[in-house]
C-alpha cells in the first residue's frame, strides 16, 4: 500500500489535492443541503396528505400526491446514494488512498477525478467494468 500511496503523491501535485479536497467538501455540503430541502418538501407532502381527504388520485389537474412523494423520494435516495459516495472518497483522502483505482492501483486522471471526483476506477477499469 505504501507504494501505491507514493505513487500517488507523484501525480497529484499540492495544489491538485487542494482542489480535490475542496470539491469534495463543497459536494458534501450541496448534497446535504439538497437532503434538508427534500426533507422539507417530504414533510409538507405529508402535511398535505394528511390534511386533504380528497380524491387527489382522480385529479386532471395536476400531480397527485402519491406521484410527487415518489418522485421526491426517489430524489432523496440518489442525494443519499451521492452522499455515501463522497463520504467514501473522504474516507480514501484521509486513507491516503484518494485518487488511486480500486481495480489496478494506479492513479486515476486528474480529469477523471475532475469530472467524477467520487471515481474508484480509472478510465480503461471502468471501461472493463462497464460502468
Amino acid at each position: 500500500m505504501r507504494l501505491r500511496r507514493s505513487y500517488a503523491q507523484v501525480i497529484m501535485d499540492d495544489a491538485h489535492r487542494e482542489e480535490f479536497r475542496a470539491l469534495l467538501t463543497a459536494r458534501a455540503e450541496e448534497i446535504a443541503q439538497t437532503i434538508a430541502a427534500l426533507d422539507e418538501d417530504l414533510d409538507a407532502l405529508a402535511t398535505a396528505r394528511g390534511q386533504d381527504t380528497a380524491d387527489d388520485e382522480h385529479d386532471p389537474e395536476g400531480v397527485t400526491l402519491s406521484a410527487e412523494w415518489s418522485r421526491i423520494a426517489g430524489l432523496r435516495a440518489e442525494q443519499m446514494r451521492e452522499r455515501d459516495a463522497v463520504a467514501a472518497a473522504q474516507t480514501r483522502w484521509d486513507a491516503g488512498t484518494y485518487g488511486i483505482c480500486a481495480g489496478c492501483g494506479r492513479p486515476i486522471p486528474i480529469g477523471r477525478l475532475r469530472v467524477r471526483p467520487m471515481a474508484t476506477l480509472c478510465v480503461a477499469c471502468a471501461e472493463r467494468a462497464g460502468v
